[in-house]
Parts: C-alpha cells; structure tokens; sequence
C-alpha cells in the first residue's frame, strides 16, 4: 500500500528519514516495521513564529518497495542523421534547447565562446588571486554560463510548474539530488552544479549532437527575412566557418558585443528595464537569529536563514535579489575596467556569511537621465556600462571593490573600517552614498529602513554593502512573435532565455530553452512538407 501524507512537524523530526516514519507510525497508528520507506514530495519551513515548523508531503510505503525511479527519466535518442539547429550558447537556456532537440529527432549544433566547465574554473581562480579577467572565460561566459558557478538556485515564480517539474527531472536525471523535487526553494549548489551541466554535455555529444567550445558567432546568415545559420571564428586558431540551420539564439545577458551587432545590423531589439544596486552581506549567524527568532540561531536541525524584502520608494520597486544563505560574494566582471559582484552557495551553505543583491528598479528613462544621451535600444546598456566602469575607478581601478558598511550608508557617513568579507579579490572602503546614482542610493537608504523595521537587527553595521550589483537581468530585448517565438521579422531565429529578455534564472531559461526549442522543431517541420 502507498499512501501520501500532509505533515507539520518541528525540524528535528524532519532531519531524517527515520525521524519521519517513527512520527508517522504514530499519528497514523501504524506499525513502524510495516513502513519501508519513506519519500519526500515537498518540504518547506515556516518561520513566521518563534516555533519553527517544517510542512512536508510525504509518501509512505507500506508493506512493499517503491518500483518507481524517484525522477522521471527522458529518453533521447540518436541524432546523428538528424536535420540541423544552431545553438548559440551553452548556459540553461542553450543546453535544455539542444537537449529538447533531440527530444524531438533534431541534431542540435551548440556553439559556446568560453571554455568546458572544468577548464572554466581555472580563470574563475585567477580573478580572485591575480585581479585578471578573461573576457571569453568568467562567471558569465563558458559552459553553464552566469549559474554555473554564480549559485545553482533553481527557484523561479514561474507558475507553468509542469515545466518546472520538467526541468528538476532532467537535472536529476543528470546527476543532481532528488532533494531538489522536494524543497519550496531548491539549491543544486556551485559545488555541484558544474558536473551536472558536463553529464548533459554528454548526453547531447553521445545522441549525436555537437558542441563547440571557444567559438564566437560574428554575425547571422541572412537570406532575405530568413536566417540560415551564423559565422563564428574559432577563438583558438582564428578560423571562421558557417554553421546552416535555424539558429537558437541563448547568449546570456552579458553578451553585449550581441547586442551591438543586432543594433548594427538593424535586427529589432528594445531597451529593457533592469535592476542595481549592491550586495549585502551580513554574519550567516545574525541572519539565523533574525529569520528565526532564536538568539542561539539556527541550531542543529534547520538550514542556512533566507530572507526575502520587497518594498516601492518613489515609484519604483527596491528589493532583495538572489538570495545567498552560507554562501560567498564573486567578482563576476566579463571584461576590462569594470567591477560586477555576484553571490553565490556551496550545497552544504556552510560559509560564515550570508548574502543578497538589494537593488532598485529602473526604468529605460532613468537610464536615459543618467547618460545624457538619446533614448535607444542600447541606453540601459550603457547605463550599466558606465556604472561598472564608475565602479571600477572607486576601487583602484582594480577588482578591489568599493564598499560601505550598511549603517553608514543609510546615514551619509564614510566608514572608516569593514568587516571581514567573503569577497576574495578584497574590499575597499567607498563613500558608496555619494557617488551611486541618486536615484539608486536614495531608495536603498529609504528601503534599507523600512527592512530594518521589518527585521529587527537587518539594518547594522555588521553588514557591508559591496559594489556593484549590476547584471540582475538583460538590459536588451530582442524582439520576438508570441505564437511562434521567432524573431518579429526574421523567420528561423529564435531569441532565447536571460540574454534575450525572456527569462530570469536558471529554471525559467530552460523552459524558454525548451519552447524555443519545440518551436524551432515545428519550423523545421514546416520546411520539410
């Protein structure tokens, strides 16, 4: 017999397996010998009161054993003599495409500007200890792209859950933990995730698809309004070549040379509205104390404290981003005389340190304002481009980052010492209330208050703000038709995930990888008829 139960139960019980059936033996009046084994569906804590609780469902097998996989499986099948699709990018949206192709008989060509994921984290490394940026090799360009090894949450608002579940599936299937099927917020971990991403590499090289590694597309082949595949170089060896098919376009949102050259070629695209700002981070331990109302913390049973604030100052939203319990602050810059910060966790969230971006909302007209330009595709572009390069002059023109202890900036006080930190490349402090953007520093200060108020102990000295937080989203929209996602004009490209305007983290760019994907397979179908 199997049976599913709805349970509430403090963290103890929920730590194990074994916790769980003794409690269910008894609320249920069962005979603890008769349950083989229990499964959680979902998990979530609910730390509104000082009592803790955690909500599971549960799945118990009684008197027989589970005969079920604890994923769903997809097959996919030998491509090799497959028709053709380009894609260009192997972050989520790029992979889950070229994945769904071959779900669907098509022989995906994947075309990457950065290196494997394994070689990847060597320039990840130098950022750190040699203040260098590899502008082709970074936490933004290589296999995996910006999740890789900027975090590995997998949360989306995305309410379209069966693609959710969809998506949960297949990283399983390659490797993650099924404890991801289960949490309300669910963490691979940037530990973990980049063996993940290499086992669907091979899933999609042993099918009979390809991937290129250190190859940059240069420009779209264009025959009237249809395009019939891309040029890339080979960044190794300079040598161009065409790869034909319809083409995927999954650049990610730091691909601004894309960007330029679809402008440059009059390929419709939009200013987009983004978020900046900085990232917070405070002691992990002062954040356990706080969510969860218990000066000794989290204790024994519960994980790393997550927090989430949302408020609206003077018309435009100020909230929390990424949200990175137990985890460390990154230099994710992508090319010279900029500096980007970025969070991310290990699986275990283990670090002493607990952050999030806290930004504010701005409009293609603020951007405007601020760089004293014409308003045009590229104007958020800029914006950030010279907010990164500002923030680049602040800290020494280095990847030193500027930096304000969170009290003083809320204050207009210079702070003339900080905290330890966990951003490696080192901190420096910065009067970031000053020279920030007016409209950007004013709603953190009014929205830092209101958190404080919210959550006794938040607004401190204890907690550093480091700049700057600039890439929540892309600051580009390439057009596209609803119905069938290709581009508005140009029949047979399909703009894809984060970099084109459609997606916001890893899960929903591998549904939009995945839609691109189906409607890529039906345009080829249209082609052969």
């Amino acid at each position: 017999m199997i049976q599913e139960y709805q349970i509430r139960v403090v963290p103890q019980v929920a730590y194990t397996e074994e916790n769980i059936k003794l409690y269910i033996a008894k609320d249920k009046s069962l005979d603890v010998r008769t349950i083989n084994q229990i499964r959680v569906l979902r998990k979530s804590i609910d730390a509104r009161q000082r009592q803790i609780f955690v909500n599971l469902k549960v799945r118990a097998y009684i008197n027989e054993f589970p005969q079920d996989e604890q994923y769903v499986s997809t097959e996919y099948p030998h491509v090799e003599n497959g028709r053709p699709v380009v894609v260009v990018g192997e972050g989520p949206a790029g992979l889950f495409a070229a994945l769904k192709l071959i779900e669907k008989g098509l022989r995906p060509i994947v075309l990457e500007r950065g290196k494997n994921v394994r070689e990847r984290k060597k320039d990840l490394a130098l950022i750190a200890k040699m203040q260098k940026v590899d502008e082709g090799s970074n936490y933004s360009f290589g296999e995996g792209g910006a999740g890789a090894y900027s975090d590995g949450k997998l949360y989306t608002r995305s309410k379209k859950r069966g693609n959710v579940d969809k998506i949960l599936n297949v990283f399983c299937q390659h490797g993650a933990s099924t404890s991801i099927l289960a949490d309300a917020h669910p963490h691979i971990g940037t530990d973990k995730l980049p063996r993940v991403i290499e086992n669907m590499r091979n899933t999609i090289l042993r099918c009979g698809g390809e991937v290129h590694f250190l190859t940059k597309m240069t420009r779209l082949l264009i025959q009237g309004n249809e395009v019939k595949g891309v040029e890339a170089v080979d960044l190794e060896t300079n040598k161009v070549s065409e790869f034909r098919g319809p083409v995927i376009l999954a650049t990610g949102h730091s691909a601004r040379d894309v960007y330029r050259y679809l402008n440059e070629a009059q390929i419709e695209i939009e200013a987009k509205g983004i978020a900046v700002g900085v990232r917070l981070e405070h002691p992990s331990a002062l954040i356990d104390q706080i969510q969860y109302h218990n000066k000794n913390g989290r204790g024994a049973y519960l994980p790393a404290a997550e927090y989430a604030f949302v408020t609206q100052v003077n018309g435009r939203g100020v909230y929390s981003f990424c949200m990175c319990p137990g985890g460390f602050v990154i230099p994710a810059a992508t090319g010279k005389a900029q500096i980007v910060v970025n969070g991310m966790s290990p699986s275990n969230r283990g670090t002493a340190w607990s952050n999030s971006g806290m930004v504010v909302e701005v409009h293609p007209e603020d951007c405007v304002k601020m760089t004293g330009g014409q308003e045009d595709a590229l104007s958020v572009m800029r914006f950030q481009e010279q907010l990164e390069k500002t923030c680049w002059q602040q800290g020494n023109m280095k990847q030193t980052a500027p930096a304000q202890r969170m009290a003083d900036f809320v204050n207009s006080r210079l702070s003339y010492d900080l905290p330890k930190s966990s951003y490696a490349p080192g901190l420096i402090s910065s009067p970031l209330h000053f020279w920030l953007p007016d409209f950007v520093s004013q709603r953190l200060q009014e929205g830092f208050k209101t958190f404080g108020k919210q959550a006794h102990g938040f607004l401190t000295n204890e907690a550093v703000m480091i700049a700057t937080e600039s890439r929540t989203s892309s600051p580009v929209r390439i057009i596209r038709d609803r119905e069938t996602l290709q581009h508005v004009r140009l029949q047979g490209l399909f703009p894809c995930g984060e970099g084109a305007g459609y997606a916001g983290g890893i899960v929903s760019a591998g549904i939009d990888g995945e839609r691109c994907a189906e409607m890529a397979a039906c345009y080829v179908e249209s082609l052969c008829v």
